[in-house]
């Protein structure tokens, strides 16, 4: 595991691992044009989501839509006599976790953390939960015109934020973990096989960009970069080509660098990287 603050004030991700299960988390910032509902702030809801996350989903007997939904409501109950929790602005985060049964593989994704499992000859499947980029789509194209880091990028991403917390945790929105246990009802889960998988990653979206924004790297490539060089070297790589494109002039995003979070797991006693490539040879 590995996690490094963007250009933000605080690390706002977080990950936690037992024996059997990753929680990774990506908190919301909060937004600057509204007084914020929680005098807590963002950071300390991760803390306190993720650590409930990953002691209820250590037992294989919770669904994990439950436990998310627990989770919730128990976090509601920490700040409720102290914190507006009614208000528009409010602590969030994107969950990702999965959690290792008997013979099978749980997985939760509830927003744009992205779940990679490599299944071996059937390739890499990558879960993610799109519907956040699917709304606002007039104010998401401004917001990726640079040069990023610009009062006037700055206002257009302000302009985006706006839209789209109107349509946090509503039909036809988007769904993010904050005070309502029913976005749990809301996330992407499944169930696979152990004998199918051999890794897995689980990243915030600031640890995806060379795929998903950047294009340098597959998913199969980037679960290879983890299996020989760690999570740590992944986001050094990403903050290396941040760095190459300082305004988002060859790949345009809302800022120059994002907290960055990756937990990478090994599910037998091969070697997955190898496994993976005498797969593609045959």
């Amino acid at each position: 595991m590995a996690s490094a603050q963007g250009v933000g004030v605080a690390n706002e991700d977080s990950v936690y691992a037992s024996p059997t299960a990753v929680v990774v988390l990506d908190g919301l910032s909060a937004p600057k044009d509204l007084p914020m509902g929680c005098i807590h702030g963002t950071p300390w809801f991760v803390q306190q989501l993720g650590t409930r996350l990953i002691n209820l989903i250590s037992s294989d007997t919770v669904p994990l839509q439950e436990a998310l939904r627990t989770a919730i409501s128990e976090v509601n109950a920490l700040h409720r006599d102290s914190c507006a929790l009614d208000q528009e602005a409010v602590p969030a985060s994107t969950v990702v976790m999965i959690r290792k049964r008997v013979d099978d593989l749980d997985y939760l994704v509830l927003s744009d953390n992205v779940l990679l499992l490599d299944l071996g000859e059937r390739g890499v499947q990558a879960i993610v939960d799109k519907r956040v980029e699917e709304v606002a789509g007039v104010e998401m194209r401004a917001a990726l015109r640079g040069p990023t880091g610009t009062p006037d990028h700055a206002t257009r991403v302000s302009a985006l934020v706006t839209v789209q917390r109107q349509l946090r945790n509503r039909p036809g929105g988007y769904w993010v973990a904050a005070t309502d246990p029913a976005a749990a009802d809301e996330a992407i889960t499944g169930t696979i096989a152990l004998t199918q998988i051999r890794q897995a990653a689980l990243l915030t979206d600031g640890a995806s960009r060379l795929v998903d924004t950047f294009g340098v790297l597959s998913w199969g490539q980037l679960l290879d970069l983890l299996s020989s060089e760690g999570p740590a070297a992944l986001i050094a790589r990403t903050r290396e080509a941040e760095l190459g494109d300082p305004v988002g002039e060859r790949w345009p995003r809302f800022k120059q660098s994002d907290d960055a979070t990756a937990a990478y797991v090994l599910l037998d006693g091969t070697t997955a990287t190898a496994a993976r490539k005498s797969a593609r040879r045959t």
